[in-house]
């Protein structure tokens, strides 16, 4: 479910086919469906009618907001004020964004969700496992690396993401991330067994859905609150990990070259018109 509101939500952040990607967002989440569940014609006819009210509710409300941040972004970068305190603001307003989704598609998520047959059901359970079981191949091979062999890549998943942005960086940057690395806590672990104890809860919310009313209401509830469903260790690293990437961004932001800056403004101002031309649309 996470996936479909990125995809609802943020694919018109993720570069030069973002407009391609929202104009085609029906399609998109149809060919992301598919592997959970098979709607039949009537369950389809009245996805397809929430689907246009959603997308329409997103283009006329929200993505002016996200204009609106990422244009005071671009001007606090021109006037060298983006600091700790700063992008730490744009992470909040980031998440309310995400919130705000949550919020509006939830309840009618749960809504379809109730019309769900029992094989449906079934099938999508099946989906689900499938793909846990996959995470945790992943996680044991992640697991049977060695320390220093973890960390590495680590840095490099680092170096990767901020090039994205910045270009290439500086020894002095490289340095700072290979610093800052090791104070990272693994969340990976915490992230699968919460993934679970939220696939239990809506499991168990599904068994017993003959009360309509009351199951869209806990279903809306799961999907809303997240946190309700993560240990305290996982909400305590979620936590660091957020300070320790706040720390490092603040460094990498101070010691930004003409170049990067220009690399970084480009970048958004790319996203920015492809905004402005979807709200045209």
């Amino acid at each position: 479910m996470k996936k479909l509101w990125l995809v609802l939500g943020f694919l018109v952040l993720t570069g030069c086919s973002s407009k391609l990607a929202y104009n085609n967002l029906d399609w998109l989440i149809y060919w992301y469906m598919d592997d959970y569940v098979e709607l039949n014609d009537s369950q389809e006819a009245i996805f397809d009618i929430k689907l246009e009210g959603w997308i329409d509710w997103h283009r006329e409300e929200q993505l002016a907001l996200y204009l609106a941040q990422l244009e005071q972004i671009t001007e606090e970068i021109k006037q060298d004020k983006l600091n700790k305190a700063v992008i730490a603001n744009h992470l909040n307003q980031a998440n309310e964004h995400v919130m705000t989704l949550r919020s509006k598609l939830a309840p009618e998520l749960a809504e379809l969700a109730s019309r769900l047959s029992d094989d449906q059901v079934i099938y999508l359970f099946a989906a689900i496992q499938k793909e846990n079981d996959e995470e945790q191949e992943e996680l044991d091979e992640y697991d049977s690396m060695s320390e220093s062999e973890r960390l590495e890549k680590l840095i490099e998943n680092f170096e990767e993401g901020f090039e994205e942005n910045l270009g290439d960086l500086t020894d002095e940057q490289k340095a700072m991330v290979a610093n800052a690395a090791p104070h990272f806590a693994r969340t990976r672990g915490n992230w699968l067994e919460y993934r679970i104890t939220m696939q239990d809860e809506a499991r168990r919310l599904f068994a017993s859905k003959q009360n309509t009313e009351a199951f869209q209401q806990k279903l809306t509830h799961l999907l809303t609150h997240p946190d309700d469903y993560r240990t305290e260790e996982y909400l305590a690293r979620r936590k660091a990990n957020r300070e320790a990437y706040l720390s490092l961004a603040d460094e990498l932001v101070k010691t930004m070259t003409a170049k990067q800056k220009s690399h970084l403004l480009k970048r958004l101002n790319k996203i920015i018109d492809d905004i402005k031309d979807l709200q045209d649309d």
